[in-house]
């Protein structure tokens, strides 16, 4: 039988809006709310595919997290890594914790379609939840991070992006799920304009025109690109998009990814380092304010919630 997954691995897209909800409503509302939410999603998705056709990119993912999958009722047990996240501390950085009970990513090449698929949204969802973040995010160049370094060069391709973005057999009730992992990054802008580039290469562990990695030879263990590498068998498919509120200029990452524990071992591994204060020397640049995990079902998942 054909599982039909949300959209977890499509392109970044030009614009994107994140959401991350509060369930405020008593019990039976929510799980009302929800029902009429995964009703709406679905809609939005075939609709948008009709309307403005595959290559404009424009589809929006929903997940839950473990607290509210247990309110909303949701089949039990959970997906086998769906858990509340825990910060993760080393010796200089933290990856915070923050509350999150419903994810919204939303992706369009046009910025008024990305906008009016989040009010569609958004009506529904303040029937029964209380918004705790939205970020709007844009394509930077030629998909570059603010800080001027291409960003998502390690993403999967092909085939293997189905490989590490969604749950296999290992856990059959939610196969073709994924997990969703957030963090929302603030960068110091003043600090990192001020080093120079080759420094700034040698943070990232790439060079910053060309987007080339360096040699193991050269490559500070550090960087970047080592802390966040576990391994050529453990990978996860990014969404990162810059974005920009007032003065805070910042990074969304989204990992969505087939097992929760590879991108676990990538945020100790940047934050606790290897060796133990090792750390990923990006952070000292850049500070994660939010951290979150949720769980996105099939369409077929959301479909039967939906009718239930």
């Amino acid at each position: 039988m054909q599982i039909n997954s949300q959209e977890v691995t499509q392109a970044p897209g030009n614009n994107t809006v994140f959401q991350t909800w509060l369930l405020s409503g008593d019990e039976n509302a929510c799980k009302k709310g929800f029902e009429r939410l995964c009703a709406l999603v679905v809609n939005l998705n075939k609709t948008a595919k009709v309307r403005f056709g595959a290559e404009a990119n424009v589809n929006c993912v929903i997940a839950v997290g473990r607290d509210a999958w247990l309110k909303l009722g949701l089949p039990q047990p959970l997906p086998k890594e769906l858990v509340n996240f825990k910060a993760i501390k080393g010796d200089k950085h933290e990856a915070v914790s923050t509350a999150g009970d419903i994810h919204v990513h939303i992706r369009a090449l046009d910025a008024a379609d990305c906008f009016d698929m989040a009010q569609n949204v958004k009506a529904e969802l303040f029937k029964f939840a209380k918004l705790a973040d939205e970020t709007q995010g844009f394509k930077y160049h030629d998909g570059r991070a603010i800080i001027g370094f291409v960003d998502g060069t390690e993403n999967p391709n092909g085939e293997d992006r189905d490989h590490f973005a969604k749950v296999g057999d290992e856990d059959a009730k939610f196969k073709g799920g994924s997990y969703v992992f957030v963090q929302k990054y603030k960068h110091k802008m003043r600090e990192w304009n001020a080093t120079s580039v080759s420094e700034q290469e040698k943070v990232i562990g790439r060079t910053k025109a060309d987007d080339i990695e360096m040699s193991e030879d050269e490559k500070p263990s550090n960087s970047h690109s080592a802390a966040a590498n576990v391994g050529d068998d453990k990978k996860v498919v990014r969404g990162n998009m810059p974005f920009v509120e007032g003065s805070v200029t910042g990074t969304y990452f989204i990992a969505y990814a087939s097992t929760f524990s590879t991108v676990e071992a990538m945020l100790n591994k940047m934050f606790i380092g290897e060796p133990r204060g090792n750390s990923d020397r990006l952070l000292d640049f850049s500070m994660p304010i939010t951290g979150a995990l949720f769980f996105a079902p099939t369409f077929d998942m959301l479909s039967s919630y939906s009718a239930e």
